[in-house]
């Protein structure tokens, strides 16, 4: 007799399933057709500034004349670490070299955070709309993000303290904040950070901080969770050379903690992956030696830019958008009823003097179904004349859009 046969169809993992595609990148084959006919697309949809690069980080590359590139050690260049922590305590941060370790971007340093601080299962609350990627690094992590809305209304201020008190159950281990905000660009008070910080240490949680883009504030400095007295042993930073200097594709970021404890997990999941890469390493730290007034004039064009799209927004009928406080990203209400089908039909069908705007659907940085369906995510990352010729094709589109209907 023969054995049985059992048919069985090979199928990618729940996890693959259920990862969702970026609400910034997704529609990145229908701009690419568009630039193949001729097309000016006008990128709005991704933080992929456009100012240059420090020399001082090329330079170094060029400059470090290696016979080997070898690996450095799993944590990062030992200088490289402590002339971050030097820069973290001229902003009143007072941490330690020890207390941080570099990653291949914030990306990797918020998924080695959840797998070092949290099971399988676990909870974290997190103030949506937010950074699309964190549902990716949630599903890789095994664990499930709570979302607590905040408004376009308000801003998007912090929601009222008592509705993250409301979704705390025994899975829950942690708040995750991001400020300045991407997408929304609000900038949490310190009145704000101390209701959180009084609510982790009531519940025993973690702080879980995505401060990507802390030197890009236009109304006052950004208060460092790091600086929260009596939780420091439940803060987990995250911070990332990416927006700070116009070096996204360096992937070069930190975890920052003062819990020894998390440090000691978080070094395995480095080890794992041997190192963080060497060339970038050297490029970030040469970084660090810029003049402390290097950011201002990058702070000032970022606010001209701005004000700029905000201004152009406020003129057109049925947009709604406040003015965003830090980094830079705006969110605004369109008149339309799907941002998902306005954002394709744009880079598809729509044109201005054989030109489009790309914007990012925001829809995707929410994660309570039906949410954030006309609105969209806008990055004020181009020039000032680029920026008005992008918002003269947004304007018409929208009133073509709108007959069409």
């Amino acid at each position: 007799m023969h054995a049985p046969i059992f048919a069985r169809m090979i199928t990618i993992s729940e996890r693959g399933k259920n990862m969702p595609s970026s609400p910034i990148r997704k529609l990145a084959t229908y701009a690419e057709n568009a630039k193949k006919e001729g097309v000016k697309v006008f990128h709005l949809n991704i933080g992929q500034p456009d100012i240059e690069t420090p020399n001082i980080m090329m330079e170094a590359v060029q400059n470090a004349h290696l016979k080997v590139l070898e690996y450095t050690d799993s944590a990062g260049i030992l200088s490289f670490r402590q002339k971050l922590a030097a820069y973290y305590n001229s902003k009143n941060i007072q941490v330690d070299y020890s207390d941080i370790l570099i990653t291949i971007g914030g990306s990797e340093a918020i998924l080695f955070a959840f797998m070092a601080c949290l099971d399988a299962g676990d909870e974290i609350i997190v103030p949506e709309p937010f950074y699309a990627n964190y549902i990716g690094f949630a599903i890789a992590a095994g664990i499930k993000i709570i979302p607590i809305t905040s408004t376009i209304e308000s801003g998007f201020a912090l929601p009222p303290i008592e509705s993250f008190r409301e979704k705390i159950t025994l899975k829950t281990k942690g708040i995750f904040i991001c400020n300045p905000n991407n997408p929304t660009g609000y900038v949490y008070s310190e009145q704000e950070l101390l209701q959180i910080r009084d609510l982790i240490k009531e519940k025993d949680l973690y702080l879980f901080s995505d401060e990507a883009y802390t030197e890009f504030s236009y109304e006052g400095l950004v208060k460092s969770t790091l600086t929260l007295e009596g939780v420091e042993d439940r803060v987990i930073m995250i911070d990332t050379f990416s927006k700070k200097y116009s070096a996204c594709g360096a992937r070069i970021g930190a975890l920052v903690t003062k819990n020894k404890s998390v440090i000691e997990a978080v070094m395995k999941f480095s080890q794992a992956r041997l190192s963080p890469p060497t060339l970038e390493q050297i490029a970030a730290e040469a970084a660090l030696g810029l003049p402390e007034n290097y950011f201002d004039a990058t702070r000032a064009e970022y606010k001209k830019r701005r004000d700029t799209l905000i201004n152009r927004l406020h003129k057109m009928d049925g947009v709604y958008c406040q003015s965003p406080q830090g980094a830079f990203y705006a969110m605004a209400k369109l008149p339309v009823d799907d941002t998902d089908e306005f954002c394709k039909w744009l880079l598809t069908d729509f044109r201005k003097d054989n030109s489009t705007v790309m914007l990012a659907p925001a829809s995707g940085f929410y994660t309570t179904p039906g949410l954030g369906k006309n609105q969209v995510r806008l990055a004020y990352v181009l020039q000032e004349q680029e920026i008005n010729k992008a918002m003269d094709c947004l304007e018409a589109a929208l009133k073509v859009y709108r007959e069409k209907l």
